[in-house]
């Protein structure tokens, strides 16, 4: 026990130790630090900084999730993005819910996960594929992104948002568990909690359609 609490010790001194270089460097030398030699938490080492660009939340520190849900709700796949942005993890969203779910043909995602060479190789894996394009459309693209599929996928995208909502109300606003192992058993539950809600939301909404039926015969 003594022995941990020296180790646990010494890593803290290592910390400052690496705080005061930086600030001398940036401070005094006047040097710009590169984000991949800051540390944003002391506790928790894997913490990232992350640029929201919304209003009223521009930037937030901890890890992205990215989820794959399905038209009834539920969510079919996550995955913990560790220095990962959108583009990164488009194809293996897509091929981790299709391994589980074969039927998984049609596929919409917002313009952070568009790359040329996601857009081919999810062709190539799916029916229909939504994937908005960053930056200026030439003509076949302007007509695909128009087509009544593709404006009624986009619209959905909402639904998304709620989901993510949902999982922020089911204990994702803040993580108590430790480590990155941790975070990402904490986000496993909270996906776990999250369909259990979506279960008994369909239930209630049968049993409040067989009630109606009953009382109006």
């Amino acid at each position: 026990m003594c022995l941990a609490k020296i180790e646990k010790l010494k890593n803290y001194i290592g910390h400052a130790i690496r705080q005061v270089d930086l600030i001398r460097r940036r401070v005094i030398q006047g040097e710009k630090i590169p984000h991949n030699d800051k540390i944003f938490s002391i506790f928790e080492p894997h913490t990232e900084w992350i640029s929201k660009g919304k209003a009223g939340v521009p930037q937030e520190l901890g890890l992205r999730v990215c989820i794959l849900e399905d038209q009834y709700g539920f969510i079919l796949h996550h995955h913990v993005m560790e220095k990962q942005t959108d583009d990164k993890v488009a194809v293996a969203m897509v091929d981790a819910a299709r391994y589980k779910f074969p039927n998984l043909r049609r596929c919409s995602f917002d313009k952070g996960f568009y790359s040329p060479a996601n857009k081919k190789e999810l062709r190539n894996k799916l029916d229909v594929l939504v994937l908005p394009k960053k930056g200026k459309l030439n003509k076949i693209e302007r007509e695909e992104e128009t087509a009544e599929i593709f404006v009624q996928s986009k619209r959905k995208h909402s639904a998304v948002e709620s989901a993510i909502n949902g999982l922020e109300n089911h204990g994702l606003d803040r993580c108590p568990d430790h480590g990155p192992l941790g975070f990402k058993r904490y986000v496993s539950l909270a996906v776990l909690a999250r369909n259990f809600q979506i279960i008994g939301h369909h239930i209630q909404q049968k049993e409040l359609k067989r009630t109606q039926r009953r009382k109006a015969a």
